[in-house]
């Protein structure tokens, strides 16, 4: 009597995770940096009250501190904020190879070109996980502008102590000029960042639950 042999389906495997758009490290340093950069700018336009370089004032309604030593110790305090998340961040993306996967390649050519197709509709936001060159030459723009802000900072703050740091500016009111131009510069980019956001609301899902 022959014995009929059943087909015993194998296992069921559990579903594989991937792995995350964007890893932890980068989502806490990113929402620290994202903190540190609203009360220093919001501090740093009533520093700018108290003594304006140009003539005009911002609205007291959007600036921190109340009044200028408010204001500093605001400022102060994020700016250590900034400094150290800032230097775990760059260092983390930097060891992890992160930096050079999701910033290069980077070319001039790259640039014009995703920046029309994005003007014409056409770049495509399949993977969140690749930059398109537009997006990378906006991100290295950020990373080095904050650079320059901590540095022209430090000349302001210790001009004596760092008086190398202040000659690279040429002044101490040539340090004040950069800093204000490296905050307008970061401002512009905050808003260009939410606007792309808005166009693609995904990748703030990613840069929240990391998927």
């Amino acid at each position: 009597m022959s014995t009929l042999t059943k087909s015993v389906p194998p296992a069921a495997q559990p579903p594989v995770r991937s792995a995350p758009v964007q890893p932890a490290w980068l989502r806490v340093t990113h929402w620290l940096n994202v903190l540190a950069v609203i009360v220093m700018i919001m501090s740093g336009w009533r520093i700018y009250n108290a003594s304006p370089i140009f003539a005009f004032r911002f609205p007291n309604e959007i600036t921190l501190g109340g009044w200028l030593g408010g204001a500093l110790q605001w400022h102060f305090a994020a700016m250590w904020l900034l400094a150290a998340n800032g230097l775990i961040y760059l260092l983390s993306n930097l060891t992890s190879g992160r930096f050079s996967r999701r910033f290069f390649p980077l070319t001039p050519l790259g640039i014009v070109r995703d920046l029309f197709a994005a003007l014409r509709g056409r770049l495509t936001h399949d993977d969140p996980r690749h930059y398109n060159q537009v997006q990378r030459a906006a991100y290295l723009f950020a990373v080095l502008d904050l650079i320059l802000l901590v540095a022209s900072g430090l000349a302001i703050w210790k001009p004596i102590q760092l008086g190398w740091l202040l000659v690279l500016f040429g002044s101490f009111q040539g340090a004040r000029l950069v800093h204000f131009l490296a905050m307008a510069g970061l401002v512009g980019f905050i808003v260009i960042h939410v606007a792309m956001v808005a166009l693609v609301p995904r990748t703030l899902r990613t840069m929240i639950t990391g998927r």
